[in-house]
């Protein structure tokens, strides 16, 4: 076997000569291995599986290598390639779809673990909150909404108001003092039995 060219070897493959499998094999196994643990970045047991599938592929698959379309090793390193990108593609789609069934259990579970009680205060802060917000004047106002609703940092904010940063950074110290206060009136009102 070790005197047939690798196109003679895979005429014989095609045939079911187990022989000429495990010559390829021998020869290119090391070559197949080194590109493989590359795309999976150091990945062993991907790294294993790409190679058993290649050299899968060769045994089952009826097409054959030919020698004018370029030199054999590249055409081998062709399938690896594609091997490997399936392989990482079906994995992340599993990942994926993994990802989204636990967010679809995690919100189905999440109010059924809450206690009637912790709803009841969450929603009660909830108000509080928002009275306390209707206390602050409309750029107060805004600028809690940019900032902690629709997660624009500070320095954006002054480009959007045309305001100096510096300016955003007082209104802000601004408003969340007179959201505290407002607050610590409401819950200290409600600690004490009012």
């Amino acid at each position: 076997m070790k005197s047939k060219s690798d196109e003679e070897l895979m005429e014989l493959i095609v045939q079911n000569h187990r022989p000429a499998l495990e010559e390829l094999y021998d020869r290119y196994v090391k070559l197949i291995y080194s590109f493989s643990i590359k795309i999976t970045k150091g990945d062993t047991e991907k790294t294993k599986e790409i190679v058993q599938q290649v050299f899968l592929r060769l045994w089952t698959t009826r097409s054959t290598y030919n020698p004018s379309h370029g030199q054999f090793a590249s055409w081998l390193l062709t399938i690896t390639r594609n091997i490997s990108i399936d392989l990482i593609r079906k994995e992340q789609k599993y990942k994926g779809a993994v990802q989204l069934e636990l967010a679809e259990w995690n919100q189905m579970k999440a109010p059924q673990s809450e206690g009637v009680q912790q709803q009841v205060t969450k929603n009660i802060l909830k108000q509080q909150i928002q009275e306390a917000k209707r206390h602050l004047s409309e750029p107060q106002q805004r600028l809690i909404n940019l900032l902690y609703w629709e997660g624009y940092s500070l320095s954006e904010i002054a480009e959007l108001e045309q305001k100096p940063l510096g300016t955003i950074k007082s209104r802000l110290h601004e408003a969340l003092k007179k959201l505290r206060n407002n607050l610590n009136g409401k819950l200290g009102g409600v600690g004490h039995g009012e």
